[in-house]
């Protein structure tokens, strides 16, 4: 069976998401209606009720095949400020660890009358196979598969960007780390071209950066000081050590020595570039703890900035499909 295209498995008739799987195939307009509706969202933590009803009466299950308490959390949390009932189902021991098949589970959940499912996996592709066979008006949305995409982590750092830099156009943007196995660099790098920075390097040694990414739009570098040299953002990744194989790596000290930020190698950037992480931050061998905590690092701003991009995804997806559905309905009644 062929793979739908992803632009069209994600939105609807009007252009409108009704999935949340990748950037891939996504235009700089849905990407900007992502990043102003989650501004409108930031305001709400400060208010004394953190809600509003855009999901109120829908329900949400968080599928979860891979283990990751910070992306989970900040889904539910997003989930519920939007008046949603949330399910979180524990995967290991789920009917799938007993021999249940994937789809199985999911026909058994859409029994359930749910709404929308946020899905984490480790194989890549998996959000894509399930939205291709739900029914037609749940709402996937992709928290990570494999290396290949992680589309709510890139917004919410486009989200910190825009919020800290103002615009996109004229920025230098370097990526620093394990880009082979991330999923987040390969979607930041579709946000960041499609959004219209000037350039994206991406910085690390040649096992960890090869040289195909240029294919995808993007400047290689194989030293760090030319890697961030007058960068306007610093992105440092986790070393996906889970997902390496074989010694692409002599040790994580040298490493660091080579490749780490410290307050030393940050100063080969602006004076007033941002240094992000997606986290969970190994200290001492991607980041020192000085620039982590230091007067450049936004990486907690990230942190609250990716609630109200999540609320702006599964509001605009759910829109879509109940938007779908409606047409749906008028064209059955047509005939």
């Amino acid at each position: 069976m062929m793979r739908s295209e992803p632009r069209a498995l994600q939105l609807n008739d009007d252009g409108q998401l009704k999935h949340f799987l990748t950037l891939d195939g996504l235009d700089k307009t849905i990407l900007t209606e992502i990043l102003d509706r989650a501004d409108s969202f930031l305001t709400m933590g400060e208010q004394s009720v953190k809600k509003v009803p855009l999901l109120r009466g829908r329900t949400v299950v968080n599928l979860f095949f891979e283990n990751s308490t910070r992306t989970r959390t900040t889904f539910e949390l997003a989930a519920k400020r939007l008046s949603a009932d949330v399910i979180n189902l524990n995967i290991e021991t789920s009917a799938t660890s007993k021999g249940e098949s994937l789809l199985d589970t999911l026909q058994n959940l859409q029994a359930m009358q749910s709404d929308m499912f946020v899905v984490r996996h480790s194989d890549s592709g998996a959000a894509h196979f399930i939205a291709e066979h739900c029914t037609p008006n749940v709402a996937i949305i992709n928290a990570g598969d494999g290396r290949h995409a992680h589309p709510t982590q890139a917004m919410l750092d486009m989200l910190t960007i825009r919020r800290h830099k103002g615009q996109f156009e004229g920025l230098k943007v370097a990526i620093v780390g394990d880009i082979l196995h991330s999923r987040v660099a390969r979607s930041q790098l579709q946000a960041l071209t499609t959004l219209g920075v000037d350039e994206v390097r991406l910085v690390g040694p040649k096992t960890l950066v090869p040289s195909f990414f240029s294919e995808m739009g993007a400047k290689i570098c194989h030293d760090l000081e030319a890697g961030l040299k007058d960068v306007d953002v610093v992105v440092m990744l986790r070393l996906q050590k889970e997902r390496m194989k074989g010694a692409l790596l002599p040790s994580e000290s040298e490493f660091y020595r080579l490749y780490g930020l410290t307050e030393e190698s940050l100063s080969w950037a602006k004076p007033d570039a941002i240094v992000m992480h997606p986290g969970p931050i190994n200290r001492g061998v991607e980041i020192s703890s000085e620039v982590a905590d230091g007067e450049h690092s936004v990486i907690l701003n990230q942190v609250t900035n990716g609630i109200a991009v999540r609320m702006a995804v599964m509001s605009m997806a759910m829109s879509g499909q109940l938007q779908k559905a409606e047409m749906d309905q008028g064209s059955e009644g047509e005939k």
